[in-house]
């Protein structure tokens, strides 16, 4: 599989963070968010987490009973990036 130039990545998680931004305060699976990307999940996952380590989403590992997710995470866009980006709108 050929890899994917940084420029490449930041355009594609600029997409995963306008598409969190536009259903936010609201969460999200991986999964959906790759569907809506058109992206393979592994690889949005791997996006999201470097976006978890700018502090730029959250993850959610646990439903709203409480009870952890087993094989899957939502994430929703950090209330620091949300302000950024209302802002720059």
């Amino acid at each position: 599989m050929p890899t994917i130039s940084n420029q490449k990545r930041e355009k594609i998680s600029e997409q995963i963070l306008h598409h969190l931004f536009t259903i936010s305060p609201s969460s999200e699976f991986t999964s959906k968010i790759a569907e809506e990307t058109a992206r393979d999940e592994e690889f949005t996952k791997s996006l999201l987490t470097d976006l978890e380590k700018k502090k730029l989403v959250v993850r959610i590992d646990k439903n709203p009973k409480g009870i952890p997710y087993l094989k899957r995470q939502r994430w929703r866009l950090s209330s620091q990036a949300f302000s950024i980006y209302k802002n720059h709108q």
